[in-house]
This record gives structure tokens, sequence and C-alpha cells, in this order.
């Protein structure tokens, strides 16, 4: 069964990162999938993930904002953890950040790599499967491969969401899909 939740708007008065607006939700299978034109920073979630490169290294995009606001002692323990294959994911400390962790998928097997709709439906897929194993019950997660990976942003969130819709969840409830980009936000609207 689905269950469509209406649009709300939210203010976050924050000057580091955007106001989290259009807030978008639906229900499959216990549990539900929220869609935020925001930061991923300021959201509230158990874990974050980002959408890493298998060298754990966390130069820009999403990456480099987790480093910035997080610490370097992420990537250094990315980066002691690698290499991470497309396929896998790892855990690590979320620093200074309010998570219980940061979760480093792979869309990419080096920095700047294209990646493609394979890599997200694997990355997206080693997230949640981690997360889940873990006992996490929210993890948010940016559009994957969007970025240095030049996946279009319509292929990615198709794939993503059929990840999320055909994972069968142990202990995740939610699933917060958040983006600072309203295109973004938009082709999973679009998907929901």
């Amino acid at each position: 069964m689905t269950i469509k939740i209406k649009n709300t708007t939210y203010h976050h008065k924050s000057q580091k990162h955007p106001s989290l607006r259009n807030v978008h939700a639906k229900i499959l299978n216990l549990m539900q999938i929220e869609v935020i034109n925001g930061s991923i920073l300021e959201v509230d979630a158990d874990v974050i993930v980002n959408p890493a490169n298998s060298l754990g290294l966390m130069g820009g995009g999403v990456a480099g904002v987790i480093k910035r606001f997080g610490g370097e002692e992420i990537e250094k323990e990315a980066v002691q953890k690698a290499p991470i294959p497309v396929g896998s994911a790892v855990l690590t400390t979320a620093g200074k950040l309010k998570f219980k962790g940061v979760i480093h998928a792979p869309t990419m097997e080096k920095p700047a790599m294209d990646s493609s709709e394979e890599k997200v439906r694997k990355a997206v897929r080693a997230s949640l499967e981690l997360a889940d194993c873990l006992g996490f019950e929210t993890v948010a997660m940016p559009g994957m491969g969007t970025g240095v990976g030049g996946l279009p942003k319509e292929l990615s969130a198709k794939a993503m969401l059929e990840e999320i819709k055909n994972f069968k969840p142990k202990s995740l409830k939610k699933i917060i899909l958040v983006d600072i980009d309203p295109e973004m936000v938009q082709a999973w609207q679009k998907n929901l």
C-alpha cells in the first residue's frame, strides 16, 4: 500500500546551509521515503550517505561538504578502509557532524570518473544493506553519481528509487532523499 503525504514547507534559520523545503514523502512496505530540497547536513537521520570513490578520497561535491563540516577524520578513516569496491559500502565516524556515522558507497572507482546507472544501483543497494544490517532506522542520501560522475539526474533518480522500493528492510524505517539541486529533487518527485 502506498500513502502519499502532502507537500510541506519547512524554514530553518541556519546561515551555513540552505533551508529545508519542498518535503514530499511516500510510505512503501513500512519504509517511508521523504524527498527534501536542502542540505544533507541539516536533515534528521541516523546516518548519511557519501557518494564516494573506491579510494575513499573526499575532494569535491557532497564529499567535500561532509569533510569540510565534519572534519578530516572522516576522510582518513574512509581511506584506511579503502579500497571500497563499487557495490560495497563502509561506515566511518561522522566527525563533528550530528550523525552516528557516514556511509561511503562508491559510484566510481577513482575520483572524477564517470558513473553509470548500474554503479548508482549498486551504491544505493550497498548503502541500504549496510544501514539496515547495522540497525539504523533513518538514512539520508543525496543524488548519487550526478555530480562529478556526470549521470543525468532523471536516470539517477529512477535507479535510486527503484532500488529503494525493491529493498526489504529489517530495521530501516525512513529514507531521506535530499539535495540542494532543485532538478534532482524534481526528478525524485517525478519517479516517486
